[in-house]
């Protein structure tokens, strides 16, 4: 099959690249392999020095790459920049922290009868990685950082419609002092997961994609007894409650609802406001949403660039002429604008009721649902109402009721007066449909390694 680089600003084909073969894969994996057994034994300042290096060729290169991804998933030239310098950040933090997440942590050596006792953490092998195209540098590189460092090796599918970018990921370790094959980038089709992933060489697996690729990975994954982490969707709800400071929810909504052209599994999706400031939020919250500027993502000024894919317009406008044909009141947008490119307006929706599939279903798109509730017991549990479980966001001044949402909202994260997002100091992950297993932090360096229990006896 053709793998192709396609603008959606245009609907342009940038570039073609043709699948790897059997013959190709087999090399790479069996390399892969091999690198493993040595790069296994390097001593973490070794690794730490080309993390390092890799770090500094994306600061240098910034502009270049950030250019790869806008022409060809549509982010704005901005955000990719920005997505460019945390990766960046990210490289830096596990070169100067691996050396301690993995460090050898002592037991108690005389309740269990040994002279000594600890656990140590060891890499475990070639990883396959299975990458989205929204955060298309971001997503891969919070797996390939730490399991680098760890001493892993990294094989990465990246979505098929982001080639250029996986081949720049591809080359960017070895450039920066991994051996050569440390990490490698296969130019597949989904059809040939199955051959990688079963591969008795590929030792485990990471995913962030949709439900439906995270069930397809883990029924391989469970048949081999393979390890997986899986980042999948999300339907993050935003709680907005009487002494929230309403205007900076309303930008900070507008934010989260709006990043990455609306195409993020954390981005805010279900609006959930008490009634007594409901009318408030939802007239501040329309009104910035409104003023955003759609369009060219490479022009300045560009707030909201096009849907990565076509497929993706014509979901998000599905959804939202089903929610209207049953009732639901548009506060702005709602149309996709004729002309090229696969653009959707900042859309705000309101008396959604559990018909509608906007109600049910994950809106990857700049589309925001909006829901009055009467208290906070009802907000917790409208927000729990979803198979979903990845982030949470909660306005509330009342420390009383922050404690409630910290401990009630069923999340992988809960951000209080703030937007939910991913740092390489905090555990990123979610429960439910959204996943299992974590990235980034310490949490996702030992994701990938053998916990192993050493207990040493004798004098």
């Amino acid at each position: 099959m053709a793998i192709a680089s396609v603008n959606p600003a245009t609907g342009e084909t940038l570039e073609e690249f043709a699948e790897l073969g059997e013959r190709e894969i087999e090399a790479r994996v069996a390399r892969s392999d091999e690198v493993f057994r040595a790069h296994r034994r390097d001593s973490y300042d070794v690794r730490a020095a080309a993390m390092r290096r890799a770090a500094d060729l994306l600061d240098a290169e910034k502009s270049d790459v950030a250019a790869v991804m806008t022409a060809e998933m549509g982010k704005t030239l901005a955000a990719a920049e920005a997505e460019v310098a945390k990766c960046a950040r990210l490289c830096r933090f596990y070169a100067e922290r691996a050396a301690g997440f993995l460090a050898d942590e002592p037991a108690d050596a005389g309740a269990v009868g040994a002279r000594r006792a600890y656990v140590r953490y060891e890499p475990l092998g070639p990883v396959l990685a299975v990458m989205p195209w929204n955060f298309p540098l971001w997503q891969a590189m919070r797996f390939a950082a730490p399991a680098l460092m760890a001493g892993n090796t990294g094989l990465l599918k990246h979505a098929s419609n982001v080639p250029r970018t996986a081949l720049y990921m591809g080359e960017l370790f070895t450039r920066a002092g991994f051996p050569e094959g440390a990490f490698q980038t296969l130019l597949i089709g989904s059809k040939l997961v199955e051959r990688v992933l079963s591969d008795p060489r590929v030792v485990a697996a990471t995913l962030t994609g949709s439900e439906g690729a995270g069930r397809s990975i883990a029924a391989i994954a469970g048949r081999e007894l393979k390890k997986t982490v899986l980042e999948l969707g999300g339907s993050d709800p935003f709680l907005v409650l009487p002494s929230a400071d309403i205007e900076a929810a309303a930008k900070t909504a507008t934010k989260a609802r709006t990043q990455n052209n609306g195409q993020s599994c954390i981005a805010a999706k279900r609006f959930i406001v008490h009634t007594d400031v409901y009318d408030a939020f939802a007239e501040a919250f329309t009104a910035h949403m409104a003023a955003l500027r759609v369009g060219d993502p490479t022009a300045e000024g560009t707030d909201v660039g096009p849907l990565a894919q076509e497929q993706g317009v014509l979901d998000v406008s599905a959804q939202v002429e089903d929610a209207k044909a049953k009732g639901a009141r548009v506060l702005c947008g709602g149309e996709r604008p004729a002309g090229p490119g696969w653009y959707y307006p900042p859309t705000v929706v309101a008396e959604l009721t559990p018909s509608m599939r906007m109600y049910r279903e994950e809106v990857f798109g700049p589309v925001a649902g909006l829901y009055r509730v009467a208290d906070l017991d009802e907000a917790i549990d409208l927000a729990n109402a979803t198979p979903f479980g990845l982030g949470a966001n909660a306005w509330t001044q009342d420390e009383a009721e922050q404690e409630r949402c910290a401990a009630e909202l069923a999340a992988g994260a809960v951000f209080v007066n703030g937007m939910v997002t991913s740092y390489p100091e905090l555990p990123f992950g979610g429960i439910k449909t959204s996943g299992y297993g974590r990235e980034l932090a310490r949490e996702g360096i030992r994701e990938f390694c053998n916990a192993k229990t050493v207990w040493v006896g004798g004098a």
